[in-house]
């Protein structure tokens, strides 16, 4: 489906094909088969950082429990699209006016990250007269090593220091104006091993129920963050949910807990199969030894390959459309390296990849682009033109020409 709507698209303009496209339909069918088969003490939020487009954010409100935001931007995105759904908030940076921000639009649960922090978020509450329910976030001593980004478990800027917990839950007991509920444990990113992760789960529980018992807290909470990955290198061997739900049933039958609910953040694994990024190939050369296929479009509009030096997995659209008299450049069972537009030997997509037939003005279409594609990309570098944004909607595609305004009108066409 995807593959016909680029061909019908692209032959009905008389520019070089370039866009996202969302398939909102698949988008809603994996969440709410996420939400199904988590045990009832979970609880699904959508970290929007992986992808805060406003279609996805409208379209994921009433499946999933809450959204995660990690700025008071991201706070004023899901408040623009709904007034009352749980927010959580965390990030190791957070202003002054974040926090009474964060406040004012009535943020769920906010993830404090240092003791200055505490001390902080405390002030405020007091000079606002309200109490503020807070999760500390961990750094832990040990981390998944399966994981391909590590917050904890090695020196980082995120959280408070395992061994410093004592220090920070003594602390709080002695400020009035914040509620502690419970720990934040957001360790990793792009782990697709499911069981390291169901240990993850169990080791969060352990600490939890350890710091519980020690000052005698009334935890509510046990968020373990995100960090379920996608394997872009293999597409046909994926995060096994289904084996990591029934971990995940054991590790919470063995704590036998179960006025906890255990928090996940998930973001990538929400909306990365959703998501493809479509580009015209506007040139094929050779440079010693080696043939370069050139994109309408590249890493400031697909940053993920370039910042994690991986080739994204892509298929060929095929293009018959050629409106030049001159002979058109094709390479037929070949290497190819895909690079964008951009003046810079880093714009790379793909790298060395064996391709039976490419034409330039066919068209590559990456999978997997819904999570840390447009979101995490250098957009206006070179100020090349933006791409188109397409969306599959059960039977309708919605169409919004360029990344310039969120308030877009669209034109809907079925």
């Amino acid at each position: 489906m995807i593959a016909k709507i680029v061909q019908t698209q692209s032959q009905e303009q008389d520019r070089p094909f370039c866009a996202y496209l969302y398939d909102l339909t698949k988008l809603r069918n994996h969440v709410n088969s996420l939400m199904t088969t988590l045990p009832s003490s979970c609880r699904l939020f959508y970290a929007i950082k992986a992808n805060s487009d406003v279609m996805i954010l409208k379209a994921l409100a009433p499946i999933v429990n809450g959204f995660e935001v990690a700025s008071l931007g991201e706070i004023e995105k899901v408040r623009n699209i709904d007034r009352t759904i749980p927010i959580l908030f965390g990030g190791p940076g957070k202003t002054h006016h974040e926090i009474e921000m964060a406040i004012e639009y009535g943020v769920t649960l906010l993830h404090v990250e240092s003791l200055h922090e505490i001390k902080l978020v405390n002030y405020i509450a007091m000079q606002k007269k309200v109490s503020v329910s807070i999760l500390l976030r961990v750094n832990l001593r040990h981390s998944v090593p399966s994981a391909k980004l590590k917050m904890a478990g090695v020196p980082t800027q995120f959280g408070i220091d395992e061994t410093e917990i004592d220090m920070a839950i003594s602390l709080i007991e002695g400020l009035p104006n914040l509620e502690l509920q419970g720990f934040h444990f957001h360790a990793m990113s792009n782990n697709t091993d499911s069981k390291s992760h169901a240990s993850f789960v169990d080791h969060c529980y352990e600490l939890t129920k350890n710091w519980s018992s020690k000052w005698e807290l009334d935890i509510k909470y046990v968020n373990v963050g995100g960090g379920i990955g996608i394997n872009y290198l293999q597409l046909d061997k994926q995060f096994d949910w289904e084996d990591f739900t029934e971990q995940l049933e054991k590790v919470l039958e063995k704590h036998n807990d179960k006025s906890w609910n255990t928090l996940f953040e998930c973001g990538r694994y929400i909306t990365s199969s959703c998501g493809y990024y479509a580009a015209e190939v506007l040139d094929i050369k050779q440079n010693h030894g080696e043939y370069f296929c050139i994109l309408r479009g590249g890493s400031h509009h697909l940053r993920l390959p370039a910042a994690w030096k991986q080739s994204h997995p892509f298929t060929v659209i095929p293009v018959e459309k050629w409106p030049y008299s001159f002979e058109r450049p094709e390479v037929i069972d070949e290497k190819i390296t895909v690079a964008g537009e951009l003046c810079t030997p880093n714009d790379v997509l793909a790298r060395e990849v064996i391709i039976s037939k490419l034409r330039v003005g066919d068209i590559l279409l990456f999978s997997y682009a819904g999570a840390y594609g447009w979101a995490i990309s250098h957009h206006n570098f070179l100020s090349h033109p933006h791409p188109e944004r397409i969306y599959l909607d059960r039977d309708s595609l919605i169409k919004q020409y360029g990344f310039v305004n969120e308030g877009m009108s669209f034109e809907a066409k079925t």
